[in-house]
């Protein structure tokens, strides 16, 4: 079930769209152009509502939806027929679009609200595949890149809380095992083990860049096609409605590759290991130029490899962030 922010974000982004009076009576009524809304979900939202909580959130969605309904760039005035809420569907298939909300067949709207992430990947995924083909064969990430320093951090782990009940391997953790690492070590690295932790780190995000250049190879087409997906930009439009603080609201069409290369000059993407983030950690960025005014543009991002449900459990995820503000990222048009 989708969290209260999920649906409060996505949910009331939508209903801002429908021409309603008020978000309250929006809430109470249901309007039945939404879809795959339930009274459940109508109701957890009046209720937080009523309570109070997120108030500054439920404004921010509203205020999204009827900029949208009213954008010369959106819905220009025109009431939906259907705004179909994808919060509780599961994908089919590899779906590249980070669609929420689909509007009228036509419109996807992604529902982006203080958050910088752009992928939760696999490392395979995008160091190996550049994200281009989802499914590979299965692969352990930090038994692959740093096999030695990953089992001198599981032994000092295992040396300091005792080698009772625990396995000599690191890959021979039971799912039992690692519950207990990860309580164990959930909040901070002892001391103690901070000196195989940092050689750790540096080893995954060493040859996790290593490998990432490696596929990027020396094809400038690959790269900036790589680019491409890193920043979303895919087949079609389409819509960000969300906000990037508190106060400041971000509304952006997404183009196309096709509009990309229209507008810019592909330059180059590169990627290097942070070697003093204190957690495994590659940098990437792009340097472009704008045709239209011959302006330089520099890109910026980073991606942190971490256990994806707490240390020593779950598989290692390549979080896939962008440090540049939005506005200044090519193939990002603000919204009017």
């Amino acid at each position: 079930m989708p969290s209260l922010r999920t649906e409060l974000t996505e949910i009331v982004t939508g209903l801002g769209m429908l021409g309603v009076e008020s978000l309250d009576t929006a809430l109470l009524t249901g309007p039945a152009e939404i879809l795959n809304v339930t009274a459940e979900n109508f109701d957890r939202l009046a209720r937080a509502r009523e309570a109070g909580k997120h108030g500054r959130l439920f404004s921010s969605a509203w205020n999204n939806g009827e900029m949208f309904a009213s954008s010369s760039e959106g819905l220009r005035n025109r009431k939906p027929l259907r705004v179909e809420w994808k919060g509780s569907h599961k994908a089919p298939g590899y779906e590249q679009v980070p669609a929420d909300l689909r509007v009228d067949y036509v419109y996807l709207v992604s529902c982006k609200y203080m958050s910088k992430v752009l992928y939760n990947a696999s490392p395979s995924h995008l160091f190996v595949r550049l994200l281009a083909a989802r499914h590979g064969p299965p692969v352990n990430w930090y038994s692959e890149v740093a096999p030695a320093e990953y089992q001198d951090l599981y032994r000092a782990c295992r040396s300091y809380l005792g080698t009772a009940n625990l396995p000599g391997s690191v890959g021979d953790l039971t799912k039992q095992d690692r519950v207990r690492l990860k309580e164990e070590f959930k909040r901070h690295w002892p001391e103690t083990l901070m000196d195989p932790y940092q050689r750790f780190c540096i080893a995954v995000s060493r040859t996790s860049a290593a490998r990432w250049q490696k596929a990027l190879g020396k094809r400038k087409k690959v790269r900036e096609e790589t680019l491409w997906r890193l920043l979303r930009l895919q087949s079609a439009p389409y819509f960000i409605l969300g906000a990037a603080s508190t106060k400041l609201p971000m509304r952006y069409r997404v183009d196309t590759p096709w509009d990309f290369r229209r507008r810019y000059t592909f330059r180059s993407l590169d990627v290097r290991p942070d070697l003093n983030a204190g957690q495994p950690m590659i940098r990437w960025w792009s340097e472009l130029t704008d045709k239209y005014s011959g302006t330089a543009i520099r890109v910026d991002g980073h991606v942190e490899v971490r256990w994806s449900h707490g240390r020593f459990s779950g598989a290692p995820e390549a979080k896939v962030y962008l440090d540049s503000p939005y506005e200044k990222v090519p193939g990002y048009t603000q919204l009017h």
